[in-house]
């Protein structure tokens, strides 16, 4: 009796000094945490906050007025309509090209499958310039198809299929980054069920692997948009900045700084970074909502 009452208060000692200790390596004093979080607000307002407040300052400062003329200008609204062109096309493509890659990187196995992932990756350590470049060397008049190109009267560059084409090769990661590690923490048992009980392919494309990655998925969309919208080193480098017709809204607001307009330019840049806010508010949301479904299935 006086062994078991010796060894259970060993072991609740033993059990305190360990939760004290653990404690003690995991926990900060007080004034390094306060120094923590003022140094993380301090850095958020004056490369966030504070330029944000700039943005919509010089934007408003000549009245309402000024600032929705500058935005119903035809060379804004034609480069709005650009910019929405360019992502209406390269996100959906972009969705198909990720969710064939995520799926085909995580639920088989096959020769070159790492040097598939590096180049999901390439746009991530190409700059965008250089990209714009490249399609310039390939479409462009001295390009290697720019003579067959001018002789069927085709225009990829400086017009809007470049444009679209350099939207795409710098957005198509997103999408694939998102679902790969997603796909692959799901693992293939569901699907092999599914294909046990005779479920098409399609079948469970939509009624399995769509449900499970429907977040991720909404996820990269987002990120996709975000950055086509607002690309500006390769649609810069094969646009050829015609004003009115191959200028997107960052090329646009480039064009009025250069022009010294400046209610102008911020009037059109406060639209890039309206965009900017309710894509961090969605991106929030959709990793809320992950984060709830992680808990449901985590507690049935």
């Amino acid at each position: 009796m006086n062994t078991a009452i010796t060894t259970l208060a060993t072991s609740q000692y033993s059990h305190y000094h360990t939760k004290v200790a653990t404690s003690r390596a995991t926990s900060e004093p007080v004034w390094i945490r306060r120094l923590l979080i003022s140094i993380v607000l301090l850095f958020l307002g004056i490369f966030l906050f504070l330029p944000l407040i700039a943005v919509f300052t010089e934007a408003l400062r000549h009245g309402f007025s000024t600032y929705f003329a500058a935005i119903s200008d035809p060379n804004a609204l034609a480069a709005m309509k650009l910019t929405l062109i360019a992502a209406v096309i390269a996100v959906p493509l972009n969705v198909v090209f990720g969710v064939a890659a995520a799926w085909a990187i995580a639920k088989f196995e096959f020769k070159g499958k790492s040097i598939l992932i590096t180049l999901i990756d390439l746009p991530f350590a190409v700059s965008p310039v250089i990209a714009g470049l490249i399609y310039i060397l390939i479409f462009g008049m001295q390009g290697w198809f720019g003579s067959y190109l001018f002789d069927h009267d085709i225009k990829i560059i400086f017009a809007v299929p470049g444009i679209v084409l350099a939207t795409i090769f710098v957005t198509f990661p997103f999408v694939a980054r998102e679902l790969i590690p997603l796909m692959q923490a799901q693992g293939k048992d569901e699907e092999e069920a599914g294909l046990v009980l005779g479920a098409s392919g399609w079948q469970i494309l939509w009624r399995i692997t769509f449900p499970n990655i429907k977040w991720g998925l909404l996820y990269g969309v987002i990120l996709t948009n975000a950055r086509a919208m607002g690309e500006f080193g390769a649609v810069s480098a094969v646009s050829g900045h015609i004003i009115g017709m191959t200028n997107t809204m960052p090329l646009h607001i480039e064009i009025l700084y250069a022009d010294h307009q400046m209610a102008a330019a911020f009037a059109v840049a406060s639209l890039l970074a309206l965009l900017a806010i309710v894509t961090l508010i969605l991106k929030t949301f959709v990793e809320w909502r992950v984060a709830q479904n992680a808990i449901f299935n985590e507690n049935p």
